[in-house]
């Protein structure tokens, strides 16, 4: 069944877009990277909320009051001990995806998610911020598996026809998942102070679903294929050819862009940022989940152009306009300064 789930019912392999095909692009996703961008997002509405609970938890666990600063440190702990996870679980992805397999490491790493979220969802009760902290790292391990894995394992089950815009499906779960973070934020839902604990763990949902669903489609054909041949020595080969080093130091300088845009640390400080821009702490969470509406319609329209327009010039007009947006926004805040300087 596994195997022929995502053929058309004529048993050939189709180049369009199937409803299998599509299914399992969603699930994967939905699973993984949309828990990348939610994760992103989480912690900046119910920040002030994690630092009272630290405040708390250190004043009765030690007589210690700490002072902003040390609240400040802690929760900067919090955030960017997520990243590490990350960096860590991307160093685990080439053996994983050796041992188990594209969808063997998917499943597998859905592990990780129900022990963080049960870390930080149970933190409160018992009293322990180093529970937030090490489900924070844990469910970076897992995002930094699946960012690797998943794009992987959809180009791979994917037709050549089709595999730019299945490889944007993740984008726009991050996208949906930082989104869905900002939403559930809002005073209105759970953003308010007893209910944070459930906001950082509501990532087991999702991936209940998934681990529930996706053994049943089938693994990469390319990495049964490799195994298989067991042509390993090839591919250790192909490492150090000369012919491949230009597509590495693409791949890095593409990925190095993205990130120094800093995107994912905008995430995590909206709040702060915008209550320094002058916004009314009333309306900050609502243009949060603005900005988080934006980059959904953005994702999408990536995805449904890419193979229309292509991927270079995507590429090109993406960086020139993030480019401009940065250089605009850092005129801005010195304009601002000035200005500050000035008037008083």
């Amino acid at each position: 069944m596994a195997d022929e789930i995502l053929l058309e019912s004529d048993g050939k392999h189709g180049t369009h877009l199937t409803k299998s095909l599509l299914a399992v692009a969603f699930l994967a996703s939905f699973g993984s990277s949309m828990l990348y961008g939610f994760n992103l997002a989480v912690v900046n509405s119910p920040a002030q909320y994690i630092k009272k609970f630290y405040n708390e938890t250190l004043t009765e666990s030690y007589n210690w009051i700490p002072d902003e600063r040390h609240l400040t440190i802690l929760y900067s702990v919090t955030v960017s001990i997520f990243a590490i996870g990350g960096m860590t679980g991307a160093l685990l992805v080439g053996k994983l995806v050796t041992k188990f397999g594209r969808k063997g490491t998917l499943v597998r790493a859905t592990v990780l998610v129900f022990i963080g979220g049960a870390l930080m969802g149970f933190s409160r009760s018992c009293r322990m911020p180093a529970m937030v902290i090490l489900g924070r790292f844990i469910t970076g391990v897992h995002s930094g598996i699946c960012l690797s894995v998943v794009p992987m394992y959809l180009s791979e089950i994917a037709p050549k026809s089709l595999r730019g815009f299945l490889g944007l499906v993740p984008s726009i779960h991050i996208c949906l998942g930082v989104f869905i973070a900002q939403v559930l934020g809002l005073h209105e839902l759970l953003g308010k102070e007893e209910h944070w604990p459930l906001l950082l763990s509501l990532i087991v949902f999702p991936t209940m679903i998934q681990l529930m669903l996706l053994p049943w489609f089938p693994e990469s054909p390319r990495y049964l294929l490799i195994e298989k041949g067991n042509i390993h020595a090839t591919i250790e080969a192909l490492k150090w050819d000369r012919c491949v080093r230009w597509q590495v130091i693409t791949i890095m300088v593409l990925n190095i862009g993205m990130q120094l845009s800093g995107i994912d640390a905008i995430w995590f400080y909206t709040n702060d940022i915008f209550r320094d821009a002058g916004i009314p702490d009333l309306n900050i969470q609502y243009v949060t989940v603005g900005t988080g509406a934006i980059e959904v319609i953005s994702g999408m329209l990536g995805c449904f152009t890419i193979e229309r327009v292509g991927r270079r010039p995507l590429i090109i007009g993406g960086f020139l306009f993030m480019g401009i947006c940065c250089a605009g926004i850092t005129l801005s805040v010195l304009f601002q300064v000035i200005c500050h300087l000035i008037l008083c």
